[in-house]
């Protein structure tokens, strides 16, 4: 079943549809007055002053509970309140009982611990014992009978009261609620962002590192063999392409990178500088998606790095299997120095942290070790 979401104007603007919830409370006792619904008919226009006072009062207690906090002065409108809501009871009776919720919401709202709980008591058998004592007084019926009358009254302050607190509460879960969204929405651009911008930095470091080492490579055989200058010249414009493809895949989330793919394509690249390169990955077992991921990402972004910061002339990228976990070694030498931690390895140790793995680096004896080791999983 499709679960029931309130209305989009209801989750913008909670407290509309609360501030409407008091009306009705505030318009009945008026019109209980005026029609004289205990009693000689009063002055609805005297009445509804009042009300008006009490209904302004309990708005500014509300709307401020509806925020999870309590007004400034609050002690001395809850006590006008109090006042408002219980005195007129003596001469009005049960016509005045809907300002007694009002005083009952608000007690349970700005209270706390015992004082809220033996206030609440009293204000909620403050009407009922006033309509048992008068129908007691009137002879109209046995006490008994007025006992079980008096149910009413509390029923009804229980419920309306009730329903004024649990109004600001949600109005308050669903201001949360719409703030955690925002936050959650934020959160997602963010992640986005430096998804895209990892993705990005990956990619074309090494699709840039190929078309400058190509580029240079057709530069320098023009003059000796104009034949293989245009080869690498039409090869540098298939890397351009292939980089444009997988940008424009890159921002749909819907780039694919292959493993296999990456090892012969550093092989490619790194042959091409005039790398000694050295593979031993005969030990390479089937992978799942996070883990096969971040080994061909570790792989591209360990030969751009190899590029752009070394000037080695040797290359080993190993892959061997120890109980139940796949390691990935890219070494080389000429390193220039010691260099802080870039975008690109982090890149590689958050996908390996994605995959359930971790990934280090090490400088030894001017040779730099990139080492990537993810769980071994089936397909």
């Amino acid at each position: 079943m499709t679960p029931q979401i309130p209305p989009s104007w209801v989750l913008r603007h909670p407290h509309r549809p609360f501030i409407a919830l008091h009306l009705p409370l505030a318009a009945q006792v008026p019109v209980y007055i005026g029609m004289g619904l205990e009693g000689p008919p009063g002055d609805p226009v005297l009445a509804g002053v009042g009300v008006l006072a009490a209904l302004a009062l309990q708005l500014r207690h509300s709307l401020a509970a509806s925020r999870g906090a309590r007004p400034a002065g609050w002690p001395w409108t809850l006590a006008a309140l109090l006042l408002l809501a219980n005195l007129p009871l003596w001469w009005l009776a049960t016509q005045w009982e809907a300002v007694a919720v009002f005083a009952l919401a608000s007690i349970v709202m700005l209270l706390r611990g015992p004082a809220r709980a033996a206030a609440a008591v009293a204000q909620v058998l403050h009407p009922a014992a006033l309509e048992v004592t008068q129908m007691v007084r009137d002879g109209s019926t046995t006490v008994p009978h007025a006992l079980l009358l008096a149910v009413y009254p509390v029923l009804a302050l229980t419920v309306f009261g009730g329903a004024l607190v649990a109004g600001a509460r949600l109005v308050l879960l669903l201001d949360e609620l719409e703030a955690t969204r925002a936050e959650l929405a934020a959160a997602a651009v963010g992640e986005e962002r430096v998804r895209v911008s990892r993705d990005l930095h990956d990619l074309l470091g090494q699709s840039l590192s190929a078309i400058s080492l190509k580029g240079d490579l057709a530069l320098r055989l023009l003059v000796k063999d104009a034949g293989a200058a245009r080869a690498e010249i039409e090869s540098l414009t298939g890397v351009a392409r292939d980089a444009l493809r997988d940008v424009r895949a890159i921002t749909r989330d819907e780039l694919a990178v292959s493993l296999r793919t990456e090892i012969d394509g550093a092989a490619a690249l790194l042959g091409a500088a005039g790398v000694d390169t050295r593979l031993d990955v005969a030990a390479l077992p089937p992978l799942s998606g996070p883990a096969h991921d971040a080994l061909a990402w570790a792989i591209r972004e360990g030969t751009t790095n190899l590029l752009r910061h070394s000037e080695a002339g040797t290359c080993a990228i190993t892959v061997s299997r120890d109980g139940g976990a796949v390691r990935l070694e890219i070494v080389n030498d000429g390193v220039r120095g010691v260099a802080g931690p870039g975008s690109g390895l982090a890149g590689v140790a958050e996908r390996a942290r994605a995959a359930s793995g971790s990934s280090s680096t090490a400088v030894h004896d001017g040779r730099f070790r990139l080492s990537v080791e993810v769980p071994e999983e089936g397909p």
